[in-house]
């Protein structure tokens, strides 16, 4: 028994493996074996003129004979099953007639293993074999493939791999062999070793090998082809366009959380249901502005408008920016004004029309300009109870706040005229709109010219 301590010591050594897999599919196992005939009380052997001998050697029993090596190799079949080949050597010392006889024994055998565990620290496992067992002990006969030394074999028993790293670890197993011929005696073998898992490279160690492996330098899953799935909505990370937020398979992994049929990624208004013309979004006043561009979204405008109706003060149906008389309803036709007050105002800015300026100035020049004015002013005379508003532009030269001021100035510069005129300054106001509302081109120089002007409104009566 001096082999003992050393048995003790594969036993209880510290490893770590795990099972065989897809990707780890080969299994070898390299230990020390022990043969025990005595628990199976097998004495009934018939060898000829040897009798005496074996039934001698099997009634006092081969009980625990450590020896070895046993060397197994397995490939995984199937989730918990595999296959292999496996054998082993031993030197079986009994005293029989007083002297002292060494027995060879060998094993060769082929065999199905099956673990109900699939990847766990500790797997039990069952196994079932066929193969040969000799003893060895008929030294004076030939030693022949098959002969009376030998017997074929069916083997059945379990073991236990302790899994305690990667590819590394012990193994315990027993089996009980019963010799399918007469020669041998059925006997007990147990086996205890190290044993080694080996397979493909797995970079990323998610279990997929990497020829297999569509993401070979990120852990994934196997039903991914080891590609990750961070947000668990069965799309893989490198075709899911919002990786982090399950979605569905139709909107590349992104979510419609409105149900609108336009995935989040893609909608400007992700909470509110809307169309695909819109991007998503309602237009809750039909206006064909889409609610997160519409600044009125309960009330119908143009687009230049942001969505939202011109206003129109005298509620003519003209808004304020086309009509002439923004104070005093009038008709469409009339440009918001009434008949009256539509021909004074179309006489006033036929003449304003010819008010010009020059770059960068607000100064009246030029006889025809002046001769223009004096129109305008005798229309005033002719017409004392109506109140106009003069308009100031300029062109697109400059920066935007400059060009407000200046038109102002323009403005204000014909109002002084008609005032030093006679006018009465209550009868005018001045209104600035800059470079807004360009009749010309303002990429032209001629277009520009034309932009440096100042229009008329009628206030009211």
């Amino acid at each position: 028994m001096k082999q003992c301590p050393f048995l003790l010591f594969l036993l209880f050594s510290v490893h770590f493996v795990f099972s065989q897999s897809e990707e780890k599919p080969w299994n070898f196992k390299l230990g020390l074996n022990a043969v025990d005939t005595f628990p199976t009380g097998d004495a009934s052997v018939n060898l000829g003129e040897t009798e005496a001998l074996f039934e001698s050697f099997f009634d006092v029993g081969a009980h625990w004979n450590f020896g070895g090596p046993n060397l197994e190799i397995s490939r995984y079949l199937s989730t918990g099953l595999s296959m292999g080949i496996q054998g082993g050597f031993n030197s079986i010392t009994k005293n029989l007639r007083a002297i002292n006889e060494v027995y060879p024994y060998y094993n060769a055998d082929i065999f199905i293993a099956f673990s109900p565990l699939d990847k766990k620290i500790v797997m039990p496992y069952l196994k079932f074999g066929y193969g040969l067992s000799s003893f060895g002990l008929n030294t004076r006969s030939e030693n022949t493939f098959l002969s009376k030394e030998i017997s074929k074999t069916f083997l059945f028993g379990f073991g236990v791999d302790l899994a305690l790293s990667n590819d590394f670890g012990i193994s315990i197993q027993t089996s009980f062999r019963n010799a399918h011929e007469r020669y041998v005696p059925n006997h007990f073998q147990h086996q205890a070793g190290f044993y080694l898992d080996l397979g493909l490279k797995d970079s990323d160690k998610d279990g997929v090998p990497d020829k297999s492996d569509a993401c070979p330098d990120t852990p994934g899953l196997k039903e991914f082809e080891g590609c990750p799935d961070t947000d668990g909505d069965k799309v893989i990370d490198k075709e899911d366009q919002c990786p982090e937020i399950a979605g569905s398979v139709e909107f590349n992994g992104c979510p419609d959380t409105d149900k609108d049929g336009i995935p989040d990624s893609l909608d400007h208004c992700p909470m509110l249901s809307g169309s695909l013309e819109m991007n998503g979004c309602p237009d809750s006043d039909g206006d064909g502005i889409a609610d997160d561009l519409d600044e009125c979204i309960d009330e119908a405008g143009p687009e230049e408008n942001d969505g939202c109706p011109f206003p129109d003060k005298d509620s003519d149906g003209v808004p304020d920016k086309d009509d002439l008389c923004p104070d005093v309803a009038g008709t469409s036709e009339n440009k918001g004004c009434p008949e009256e007050s539509f021909k004074i105002m179309q006489a006033m800015n036929g003449f304003g029309e010819l008010i010009f300026f020059p770059v960068d100035s607000s100064q009246i020049m030029g006889r025809r300009t002046l001769e223009v004015l004096n129109q305008i002013k005798s229309i005033l005379y002719e017409n004392p109870k109506i109140i106009i508003i003069i308009e100031g532009y300029a062109s697109a030269d400059g920066e935007e706040r400059y060009n407000r001021n200046l038109s102002t100035r323009r403005a204000e510069a014909v109002l002084n005229y008609l005032v030093a005129q006679g006018i009465s300054p209550f009868r005018l106001e001045v209104e600035s709109y800059g470079e807004d509302n360009p009749i010309g081109d303002n990429s032209k120089p001629q277009g520009r010219a034309i932009n440096r002007r100042v229009q008329f409104k009628l206030k009211g009566n």
